[in-house]
């Protein structure tokens, strides 16, 4: 009797699975003959899916290797700027898309989106094909201008010295998908050498995705309005895929929690694998004041204490060196205990070099080392003090008693950094319908 199980498209590369490589005859680019391009998709364990598309031509020997993210784009895109000082740093591990532009702020050199293809590499790597890119031109331009061919001598010595890594520089990556990486080699602690945002993306890249965007003279009618009014109150069902398995299912939407302020709750539960998401958004603006909660984890009941977490809240926890930045992970609606294993998670997903056979011995060891000190915290065998800052002052930690032992709430005036960060000093907010 022939199986009804299917296996999924993307499976991870092991030793259980055997990869499914597609064959398929294709045309040489610089012989114009046929030659063969593989095809094989599969799952980085701990990131996501991939497309491997190797060619190789027979007639000439041309090889070309490249990537393709297969998963979805992400909600927002992703910056990525690392200071590179010394000869370790160009071994980091990138994984860069199509999408993804790169730029060296020291030589104005720039690697603009859509002009390279996807690769997994280093910083090395990025360094050599683009000095190997400009040598294959260097003989044509001495030909035409060989002035300008000399300037380009000039900038490709100065290229040269950053791959000895003896010359510190600054290594900028931006990514519309939001699906690049660039390795941390601190983790899990945070490195301050690499700092990592996310951002809106433009209209014009938007676009680019074939993503669709309403245009600003798309303006609803009443009666839409109306509609939308009424339906505030409803639980919507969004069809959508599985972020972990790709499967259909629904996102069930919910914007009203009795007795707080407007937010926007959307969870999914895959009944194929399990795989439970939820992410909240607040409406209800930016408060005149921050808000910061230090909860004291001591027993058992100060773990099931719900919490709304919103995507401008920072996470930390100084026994044990955790700093979770406001857009890790996004808002959630949870508990003390499912946010610190969200954030476990969420570590090993964001370092997903450092988990497998490939990574460092010490470094593996250093995560395993860290992420048992989280399962402590969750087991009750540690004690912690647990802090919730929220500068747009959106964020709720309940309190138990009244007054409660171990949680400390307070409101505080934001920082002129903090109303940078947030956009609030280019904003008007009193008497703005004047001119």
């Amino acid at each position: 009797m022939s199986s009804t199980h299917e296996d999924p498209v993307f499976r991870e590369l092991s030793a259980d699975n055997e990869p499914e490589v597609t064959e398929i005859e294709s045309l040489c680019l610089r012989c114009q003959k046929n030659g063969i391009t593989k095809l094989l998709l599969t799952k980085i364990p701990f990131y996501k899916e991939v497309v491997i598309m190797s060619f190789c031509c027979d007639n000439c020997h041309w090889e070309n290797n490249e990537l393709q993210p297969a998963s979805k784009i992400q909600e927002k895109g992703i910056m990525y700027k690392l200071k590179v000082e010394n000869p370790s740093d160009l071994t980091r591990v990138v994984v860069k898309t199509e999408w993804a532009s790169i730029s060296i702020p020291e030589l104005e050199f720039e690697i603009p989106s859509q002009s390279q293809e996807g690769s997994v590499t280093n910083i090395e790597g990025v360094l050599e094909r683009s000095v190997s890119g400009l040598c294959s031109g260097l003989e044509y331009v001495m030909a035409e201008d060989p002035e300008a061919a000399k300037k380009l001598e000039e900038f490709l010595e100065k290229m040269s010295k950053l791959k000895s890594g003896d010359s510190p520089f600054t290594f900028v990556l931006r990514d519309c998908s939001g699906n690049s990486f660039v390795e941390n080699l601190k983790a899990p602690l945070p490195d301050p050498q690499l700092e990592v945002s996310h951002f809106e993306r433009s209209r014009e890249e938007a676009l680019m995705l074939g993503l669709y965007i309403p245009d600003d003279t798309e303006n609803p009618s009443s009666e839409q309005a109306e509609e939308k009014s009424d339906l505030k109150d409803e639980v919507l069902e969004l069809p959508t895929n599985c972020y972990s398995c790709n499967a259909p299912l629904s996102l069930n939407s919910f914007s009203k929690i009795p007795h707080f302020k407007d937010v926007v709750i959307m969870s999914t539960l895959c009944e194929t694998c399990g795989h439970k998401t939820n992410e909240v958004k607040s409406g209800s603006g930016i408060e005149p004041y921050g808000y910061r909660a230090t909860l004291k984890i001591e027993e058992h009941k100060d773990l099931v204490r719900d919490l709304l977490k919103s995507d401008t809240c920072k996470i930390s926890i100084k026994e044990i060196e955790l700093e979770v930045g406001s857009a890790a992970f996004g808002g959630r609606y949870s508990t003390v205990e499912g946010i610190l294993s969200t954030i476990k998670e969420q570590l090993v997903e964001s370092n997903p070099f450092i988990t497998g056979d490939s990574a460092d011995l010490i470094r593996r060891e250093k995560m395993e080392q860290f992420l048992n000190k989280i399962d402590e915290i969750i087991d009750g065998k540690r004690k912690v003090t647990f802090i919730m800052d929220d500068p747009c002052g959106n964020s709720y930690l309940q309190s138990l008693d009244h007054p409660d032992e171990n949680l400390t709430v307070e409101k505080y005036e934001r920082s002129m950094e903090q109303d940078d960060e947030l956009g609030l000093l280019d904003m008007k907010v009193e008497n703005y319908e004047e001119s």
